[in-house]
């Protein structure tokens, strides 16, 4: 955080394997984002199912970090999950202090999205879901607000992650849906109303 920085929000970025959680906190940070990525090897095709994912050949082993300053007080930490099963115990510590999240999806495998819908409902953490570009099928949102099991009030948008204009889209939806949730009498300090540099 800069040395005027007062408040730095933490958002993570979770989804099933392989669905662009790196490639999305690359394209917005504004720094070099910090990877944990590594090779994708023989040994983990017995346990990581990569028939989706074939062109694949990196995957995070503990999470993605980036950042991008608000303005002169305000800066967002983001946060990128590792997407196999075997990692996500890694989960719970990465909501921990986590202002809200987005849940990356890819549409040709929406099952994959269960899992982190399910633990951010369990936690109480905020979240809205994109539906990552992978040149599929097209579905309503309806089609997959009913897959999702979503609850009206969660916002979903279709995003391409590798764009950095896109996933500021993705970032200012949620910050605007964790504004509106804590609107009132009793709601923390005003988040920052600037758009993304």
């Amino acid at each position: 955080m800069g040395a005027s920085a007062d408040h730095g929000f933490k958002i993570v970025v979770v989804g099933g394997f392989g669905v662009g959680k790196t490639t999305l906190v690359r394209s917005v940070s504004e720094i070099r984002p910090l990877n944990t990525e590594e090779t994708m090897t023989q040994a983990g095709e017995a346990v990581d199912d990569i028939r989706e994912v074939r062109g694949k050949s990196a995957t995070t082993v503990a999470f993605d970090f980036g950042r991008i300053t608000l303005d002169a007080r305000n800066v967002l930490y983001l946060f990128g999950a590792p997407g196999q099963e075997r990692f996500w115990f890694l989960w719970d510590r990465l909501f921990s202090g986590t202002l809200g999240a987005v849940v990356l999806v890819d549409t040709r495998r929406i099952g994959d999205s269960w899992y982190a819908i399910d633990r951010l409902e369990k936690h109480g953490t905020p979240f809205i879901v994109a539906c990552n570009h992978f040149g599929g099928p097209v579905h309503t949102p309806q089609d997959v607000r009913h897959a999702l099991d979503l609850d009206p009030h969660v916002p979903l948008v279709d995003c391409d992650a590798r764009s950095r204009e896109s996933g500021k889209q993705v970032l200012i939806t949620l910050v605007q849906h964790v504004k509106n949730r804590y609107a009132g009498p009793s709601a923390p300090a005003d988040l920052p109303r600037q758009e993304f540099v």
